[in-house]
């Protein structure tokens, strides 16, 4: 079965339409992308399928502004490091962010065959930060939770985290950080440059856990 992070990572990452979000709730924006995502997928699944390439391209053209890569890539690196960092050195780690996401889980979304991804019925929510919830079907029929956080920021909703099947992407990802830094000598650029290893690693320390399904 396709793991479960990996189909909701690409959710978060390519379900992402280049539109205007500040008129639209919290359960809107993940609503409207991932019908936007998966109708993509549909129409140019075999086109994806034979030239990987172009799925990563139309990826990198759709992220759009709904994520807050700037203050998920802070985040990520935490204020201890953050504040260490140039402005070029937190660009190139937002691209490499990105992009090592897209070559790691993309070919995975490609073997996505509409088992059924539903978005939880809207939450009430404080106007500066919100909760959506989506349940993502594996071919052996077991349903598993995703859960988005999004903030407000200067009227648009952006999504600041994931929790797919109970692991909190912000955290392993921090701690896989905190770990590189420790490993290269607190050298940021080696870091920043070596990030798509670390994703792999994240990766397989995630996939390695225990699938949880909904009960």
């Amino acid at each position: 079965m396709i793991s479960i992070l990996r189909r909701g990572l690409l959710v978060l990452l390519a379900a992402l339409p280049l539109m205007s979000m500040a008129a639209q709730s919290p359960h809107d924006v993940i609503q409207s992308t991932t019908n936007e995502l998966l109708g993509d997928l549909k129409a140019n699944k075999q086109q994806y399928q034979a030239n990987p390439s172009a799925f990563y391209d139309a990826l990198n053209r759709i992220l759009g502004p709904v994520v807050d890569a700037d203050g998920i890539s802070r985040s990520i690196m935490t204020v201890k490091y953050s504040r260490k960092a140039s402005p070029e050195q937190m660009q190139r780690f937002q691209e490499n962010f990105k992009r090592s996401l897209m070559q790691f889980y993309g070919n995975a979304l490609l073997e996505y065959n509409n088992q059924g991804i539903v978005v939880d019925p809207a939450k009430s929510d404080d106007g500066k930060r919100a909760s959506v919830g989506m349940k993502v079907t594996g071919n052996n029929g077991a349903v598993y939770p995703v859960q988005y956080t999004l903030e407000n920021l200067a009227g648009e909703w952006k999504v600041r985290n994931v929790i797919v099947n109970g692991i909190n992407i912000g955290k392993l990802f921090r701690d896989q950080f905190a770990d590189a830094m420790q490993r290269n000598g607190n050298n940021l650029d080696k870091t920043i440059d070596g990030w798509a290893g670390e994703v792999a690693k994240a990766k397989q320390t995630a996939d390695s856990s225990p699938e949880k399904a909904v009960k």
